[in-house]
């Protein structure tokens, strides 16, 4: 497995306040990607001149903010058998949204932090 990319992200049932927190910090809206669940769900990436990246994934099915990191990688299916081996658990079961340009799913590990592992498909 290898990572492809590395980057905080925050899930948020407020996404624009939170954009605009960004955008007013320097960072500029680089990608967008809608239909996500379904349609439910739209995620930001932000990047500023330096190259950092943040992305804001909208969600409204979460009681507050939760703040992960974006690990993307070139094979899902490694990444999350490695996460699971080390006591990462899906809070979904087994469930992964799939795009059709994507694969990812939010982990949490054995102490609490969550991780949100991603295969971009071109």
């Amino acid at each position: 497995m290898k990572i492809t990319g590395f980057a905080p992200i925050i899930v948020t049932q407020h996404e624009e306040e939170l954009i605009k927190l960004f955008e007013d910090l320097g960072f500029e809206r680089n990608h967008t990607k809608t239909g996500i669940e379904g349609g439910n769900n739209t995620n930001f990436q932000l990047k500023n001149e330096a190259g950092f990246r943040v992305n804001v994934a909208s969600s409204n099915h979460i009681p507050q903010d939760l703040t992960a990191i974006t690990i993307n990688v070139d094979n899902f299916d490694e990444a999350y058998d490695f996460f699971i081996a080390h006591g990462f658990t899906n809070p979904r079961g087994d469930k992964v949204t799939e795009t059709g340009s994507s694969t990812a799913t939010l982990l949490f590990s054995p102490s609490g932090f969550a991780i949100n592992i991603a295969q971009h498909i071109k």
